[in-house]
């Protein structure tokens, strides 16, 4: 810690890691502190020197006499350039800003003077005033359906700007009920953990940054600068669950940031909170890249960089659903008990884009082999933010043809292999506290019965079930939970489907007519690992993918009785 002096404050200044490395400044938005890095911070400190500092008027660092002017944009980088001299003299740094931090890192990058004091800028949860103001006003000259729909859009989102130019309320209302409230509020909205943050210092940092929004908001608004353009290579950071701000207002960015790459991420606003393992993780990998001139731009995967579990990956669905989180940027590990099988889908995975694949074998039904794949994936790889509970197997005939033993090895794969996964990898993402994604694929025979699949429907409605009340149980730990249920997709798994009640040489042609048939049907499974991505990024409930799931499912809803006429018909094969 030390104390840096500026216009007329003090600012409190945290310093992490080695100062010879370089330096990341880390930017902290409204009402937050430096505190609000911490998680993002520790994960940075061991590769470079981690700097962040209170905002005039918040945490630690004194408040402006007289407040009224106190907080424009150009004493914000009147502060910003003296913390700059003190933590990386002659040093550019890698400025990363939040919310108001990220609005003030807009105006210091496209400023002149902080021209070979700025090697690099992350921006998480906040426009330039400027683009804002020129944002609203061009879709409010030419205006169209879809530019008046978004404007009034992000105009409802801005509620809390308008109240916050209310004289003297807002003031009253931080330092009084809504202060007392907040870390509550925000725990609830944002799936955050109470208590250990925001700080004590809450109520009065909140009054003193309204005037952020007094001072600048307005001005900015009606006369916006049209030269302010980024200086530096940016990343761009857009959480689509973000209640204040639209995903569209960065639409037309790439005018004022040249060299600029784009992630999105399904989440709500407070990043560094929420996810600072994955914060931590673009941010070390942009600077990196920067620093050894090799700018990267354009929109990059919706999954870079997240870890992802597929079980049943070595062919169908399994495989497709690892190809297609490797092509959004993912690290990948592919699990199947055909070792080869899945061996051959990390080699493509990370021939498809992955950051990075790994192959592991399991039988998922085998509770022992499961807790120790569990250990070794958590302990190799980390926590995961995708599990995907694929792998399943085929039975089809009467029910009272089904020996328990068929009964065990169906429940065993089907219901059991699903039950592990979630209870192993689900605990783990439940304890990081950083939110995550479930998704069980179960089937169209979860919601609608067949006399040729007893034993097979029974473990997929169970996996339908357990998925709705696993959603309902760990969306206050923000952990999405998704049941994708295909129809009758194009894969391997009728050749290994048993057909009980029936002769060896019956089962052989059984199973040679159903491949055919699906053959001709010819759903391919890449669409239904389409639906596994989409379920995940709109978090999802349930997710029909065939036609055929579709209307089954509306069916199975609107007539009961028309469902189970379906049920009794026997299909010839």
């Amino acid at each position: 810690m030390r104390r840096v002096a500026a216009a007329g404050v003090e600012l409190a200044v945290a310093e992490w890691g080695d100062a010879g490395r370089p330096t990341v400044l880390l930017l902290h938005g409204y009402p937050d502190t430096k505190e609000v890095w911490a998680g993002v911070a520790e994960r940075l400190r061991d590769r470079f020197h981690v700097v962040a500092y209170d905002v005039r008027g918040h945490g630690q660092s004194t408040a402006p006499r007289p407040a009224r002017g106190g907080y424009r944009l150009r004493r914000l980088a009147d502060d910003f350039a003296a913390v700059l001299e003190a933590v990386s003299p002659g040093r550019p740094v890698h400025l990363v800003g939040h919310d108001w931090g990220s609005v003030q890192g807009w105006e210091f990058v496209s400023l002149e003077r902080f021209d070979g004091r700025l090697a690099s800028f992350t921006s998480i949860s906040g426009p330039g005033l400027d683009h804002l103001g020129l944002w609203f006003r061009e879709r409010g000259r030419r205006p169209s359906p879809p530019r008046l729909a978004r404007l009034a859009e992000q105009s409802l989102r801005s509620w809390y700007v308008y109240a916050l130019h209310a004289p003297v309320v807002p003031e009253l209302a931080w330092r009084g009920p809504l202060g007392a409230a907040w870390p509550r509020l925000l725990a609830r909205r944002e799936k955050l953990p109470a208590g250990d943050y925001p700080t004590a210092t809450l109520p009065r940092d909140a009054a003193h940054g309204a005037r952020l929004y007094r001072d600048n908001v307005r001005e900015r608004m009606l006369r916006p600068r049209t030269d302010a353009r980024a200086r530096v290579p940016v990343q761009l950071v857009t959480p689509t669950r973000d209640p204040f701000l639209s995903p569209h207002v960065y639409d037309d960015l790439d005018r004022w940031a040249p060299r600029l790459l784009r992630r999105t991420l399904a989440a709500g606003h407070w990043l560094p909170r929420a996810r600072p393992e994955l914060l931590a993780r673009w941010i070390d990998g942009f600077v990196r890249d920067v620093e050894r001139g090799a700018v990267p731009t354009g929109t990059v995967g919706a999954f870079d960089g997240r870890l992802v579990l597929v079980t049943g990956a070595a062919s169908g669905i399994g495989r497709a659903t690892a190809l297609a989180f490797a092509a959004a940027g993912a690290r990948v590990v592919a699990v199947d008990r055909d070792g080869e099988g899945a061996a051959r889908t990390a080699d493509e995975a990370e021939r498809a884009g992955a950051e990075a694949a790994w192959a592991e074998v399991v039988d998922v039904g085998d509770a022992e082999a499961m807790t120790a794949l569990a250990d070794r994936v958590h302990g190799t790889y980390g926590v995961l933010d995708v599990l995907v509970n694929n792998a399943g197997v085929g039975i089809s005939g009467p029910f009272l043809a089904t020996s328990p033993e068929d009964w065990r090895r169906t429940l065993d794969v089907n219901l059991w292999g699903v039950i592990h996964g979630c209870r192993l990898f689900g605990a783990r993402m439940a304890e990081r506290g950083q939110g995550g994604h479930i998704v069980n694929i179960a089937s169209a025979a979860a919601y609608q019965p067949s006399r040729l699949l007893p034993a097979y429907g029974t473990t997929k409605a169970a996996v339908l079930m357990l998925t709705e009340c696993l959603r309902l149980e760990l969306a206050g730990r923000g952990i999405g939970v998704s049941a994708v249920c295909p129809g009758f997709v194009n894969t391997s798994i009728t050749t290994g489907t048993r057909f009980v009640g029936v002769s060896d040489a019956e089962q052989e042609r059984l199973r040679d007519a159903s491949a055919r048939w699906y053959g001709r049907r010819d759903y391919p499974p890449e669409k239904a690992a389409t639906a596994v991505l989409r379920a995940v990024e709109k978090d999802a409930a349930v997710v029909p993918v065939t036609p055929e799931a579709r209307a089954l499912l509306l069916l199975s809803r609107l007539s009961p009785t028309g469902r189970r006429a379906i049920g009794r018909v026997s299909p010839s094969l």
